[in-house]
């Protein structure tokens, strides 16, 4: 169990370091103000409208980071800063959101993908290492091939959040090309705000590449316990 050990303690620090510089830039360039004057909402809204979507509604939801686009009801929620600021982080992330929207307008094979798998991963995603040391153990303990198959099945289940968080990365990549590029062809910022708002969404995107790697590792090592256990 060292080697796991070692395994969550390295992935924890790499996610610990990208998450700090994330805050550290959001916080930087929240001091970028917009020379347009226009709020986090008011960016979302125009971007929803210049895509032609008119369905979808923008609005605040509690809390820091806590932005997403909600495809079953079809609203973009942004953190009470990013609804209301006027700088080039409140921008960045509230045209990233609206991205998503513009996916789910597009049907994005990325996002219905991974909209797909949120039913089997919410149910699967907690339970699934226990399945897979549940097995170990009562493989051991029993000395028959009973407990190997629940273990494969643990790791079946690690293996669809695995996926999942591979999938991920396009929509995420996707969604923020789609935000800076409306952001420069529609001259909503300057070069200024645009590089912050560019550095913002590549610190925030790679928040999700080290989630990926972490359950990739997470799976691998699982894999390794479950086969390398067997004769």
């Amino acid at each position: 169990m060292l080697g796991y050990y070692i395994l969550l303690g390295a992935v924890a620090l790499v996610s610990w370091l990208v998450s700090s510089t994330l805050k550290k830039k959001f916080a930087k360039y929240s001091k970028v103000q917009l020379r347009n004057g226009l709020s986090g909402a008011e960016i979302a809204e125009k971007m929803l409208a210049d895509h032609g979507i008119r369905d979808v509604e923008v609005i605040s939801t509690p809390g820091q980071l806590t932005d997403h686009y909600n495809p079953k009801n079809k609203t973009v929620n942004l953190s009470e800063s990013v609804y209301n600021q006027r700088n080039a982080a409140a921008a960045a992330v509230a045209a990233h959101e609206c991205g998503h929207a513009v996916q789910h307008a597009q049907a994005y094979e990325w996002l219905k993908m991974r909209s797909a798998l949120v039913p089997v991963v919410s149910v699967t995603s907690g339970m699934s290492q226990w399945v897979v040391i549940g097995g170990i153990v009562l493989g051991a303990a029993a000395q028959v091939g009973f407990g190997y198959w629940i273990a494969i099945a643990g790791l079946a289940m690690m293996g669809f959040a695995t996926l999942f968080s591979f999938i991920t990365l396009p929509v995420e990549y996707d969604a923020s090309n789609r935000a800076l590029a409306w952001l420069k062809n529609k001259n909503m910022v300057s070069q200024e705000e645009y590089s912050g708002s560019e550095d913002a969404l590549k610190w925030a995107a790679r928040t999700y590449l080290v989630a990926a790697i972490g359950a990739l590792a997470n799976l691998v090592y699982w894999g390794f316990q479950v086969f390398g256990g067997r004769d």
